[in-house]
């Protein structure tokens, strides 16, 4: 198994710079002969995550992970958070970074679109727009906020709830090492494997001139986007989606498997696959996600 460093090192860092959006989009690519997967990582996280699945994944796809707007090495584009935030942004900054892929590569789709959490309903809601332009969709425990004609009190607790526990995150730390180890000593980190812990250290985390680190995505951005949550309607999303889509739901999540069960229903060509994880599944068990790649393409293929 490769270091975190040299799983990073393998890929080049590049930026597409989307004038019509007022963003710059950080990209890693892992490059590949093969077609591309544009990979999209959860709130509060970095492209550097999927390190370990674009190794599984290289030998069948270019790979390709982004960052979302205000995370990681991409730009905060000006104005209010609910402004910036709001998910359908999201979700056509992954649309314009994916028709950006295509135009490049001369292809008339993207292969793939994998997405975890807030980057799964990303891809979803891009999809949503433009069916033709994703060949398969991957959902790994897509965020799934409740219907926005359903339970309002409880929703917004919820969406609340998680905003603030954004804003506690600690976000500096007198060294890399330091960061490291305080990382290690949190339950939330517990399940992670030790590359993982390494990848976000290496890609989420900004030097300081006095040598000290923060989040490069600060709990302030990573709030407000927590708080835009309620903006969307995934059932809408996914009633317009014709992409061929496997949902995948993990057992030690946080969403209601009842739930991805009537959103998959609502597609006219989707499976679910759970599986044996906690939500953090890039960081936990990339090996599901790459095993459930494989498995998706080849029943595509046999049917």
């Amino acid at each position: 198994m490769q270091t975190a460093a040299s799983l990073l090192a393998s890929a080049e860092r590049r930026s597409l710079l989307l004038p019509d959006r007022g963003v710059e989009i950080a990209l890693l690519d892992w490059g590949g002969e093969g077609p591309i997967a544009l990979l999209h990582h959860a709130n509060g996280f970095c492209k550097g995550m999927w390190a370990q699945v674009a190794e599984g994944l290289r030998a069948d796809y270019r790979v390709i992970a982004m960052d979302a707007r205000g995370h990681g090495d991409s730009s905060r584009p000006t104005g209010s958070p609910g402004e910036v935030f709001v998910w359908d942004q999201l979700a056509l900054d992954v649309l314009a970074v994916a028709e950006q892929l295509v135009s490049e590569s001369g292809d008339q789709k993207l292969a793939l679109g994998i997405g975890h959490s807030m980057g799964g309903t990303s891809m979803l809601g891009a999809a949503s727009r433009r069916p033709e332009l994703f060949g398969r969709l991957v959902l790994v425990d897509p965020v799934t906020p409740p219907p926005p004609d359903l339970e309002p009190p409880i929703r917004q607790t919820r969406v609340d709830e998680m905003a603030a526990r954004a804003l506690k995150r600690r976000a500096d730390w007198p060294s890399i090492e330091e960061a490291r180890v305080w990382w290690k000593e949190r339950d939330f980190f517990a399940a992670w494997q030790p590359e993982a812990v390494d990848l976000y250290a290496l890609d989420g985390l900004r030097s300081r001139a006095d040598g000290s680190v923060e989040l490069k995505c600060s709990p302030e951005v990573e709030a407000a986007v927590f708080g835009e949550s309620g903006s969307i309607d995934v059932r809408a999303l996914a009633r317009r989606t014709s992409t061929p889509c496997l949902w995948l739901w993990a057992r030690g999540g946080n969403f209601p498997l009842p739930f991805y069960q009537t959103l998959v229903a609502m597609m006219p060509d989707a499976r679910l696959e759970e599986l044996d994880a906690g939500h953090l599944i890039p960081m936990e068990r990339p090996d599901l996600i790459v095993a459930a790649v494989r498995g998706f393409a080849q029943s595509e293929e046999v049917s």
